[in-house]
């Protein structure tokens, strides 16, 4: 290929990604500062509504300033950090580690989660991973990275018969959820979901005694669908496992 080919291949994809996963055309990494939050084992839940999926995340999970969690659709997204400075601040210098996006991180104190910064508030056992313990806050460079899940979405569906609450997880790729779509048994139209809040989608179409297709669009653009994922005897309280 001829170097002004591959120049301009180059300036492409730089000019791309950052658009899907977040980085900076330059290297593809952005600044920004880490603290840590919970007890020694991890915690998880919060604003993304996945307290209940402690096994699928944890511990390596992430609180977001609000310029990063925008409004909850970057619930689910993964992160690759690590910690910059090297004055004693870092336990590995350049040693980097990769987390999902589970919560809000609160803006009281005024100046780290404040906006416009971009901050993570990390568990405790990945903050560990790449800062001190004593530092208490740490510099970090941070770019989003494709979220690699074992097994395919989950679909956890709650409510009642006139009210379906969904939440959807472990969903790889970019890993944050744009849009939900339902197709039940007999319904030649598929349904959007709306967002609750979080990672709980709702919808008042009657679903129950029907066998249920979901279609989870992420913020990549990526669609999957998981067909017939839910049987007709599917009860309210459940789990159901699709595609990836």
């Amino acid at each position: 290929m001829a170097p002004e080919l591959q120049a301009s291949l180059l300036i492409v994809l730089c000019a791309l990604l950052p658009c899907v996963f977040g980085g900076d055309p330059q290297g593809g990494w952005l600044e920004a500062h880490a603290t840590f939050y919970g007890p020694p084992a991890g915690t998880i839940g919060g604003a993304c509504g996945l307290e209940e999926f402690k096994q699928t995340y944890s511990p390596y999970t992430t609180a977001l300033s609000p310029a990063l969690f925008n409004n909850a659709a970057s619930c689910g997204a993964c992160y690759e950090i690590k910690c910059v400075n090297t004055t004693g601040q870092c336990k590995a210098p350049q040693k980097s580690i990769t987390v999902t996006a589970t919560d809000l991180c609160p803006t009281g104190d005024g100046k780290w989660c404040a906006p416009p910064r971009a901050h993570f508030d990390l568990s405790m056992p990945a903050y560990l991973r790449i800062g001190e313990y004593k530092a208490g806050v740490i510099p970090v460079n941070y770019r989003r990275v494709p979220c690699m899940r074992k097994g395919g979405e989950r679909f956890t569906i709650s409510g009642h018969q006139y009210f379906n609450l969904v939440t959807v997880s472990n969903v790889g790729g970019s890993g944050d959820v744009k849009k939900v779509e339902v197709n039940a048994e007999g319904d030649e139209k598929w349904t959007q979901l709306k967002r609750n809040w979080g990672e709980k989608w709702e919808t008042n179409e009657k679903l129950s005694g029907k066998s249920l297709t979901f279609r989870v669009t992420t913020n990549d653009g990526k669609t999957v669908t998981s067909q017939n994922v839910a049987p007709k005897s599917w009860q309210y309280g459940q789990t159901f496992e699709g595609r990836n």
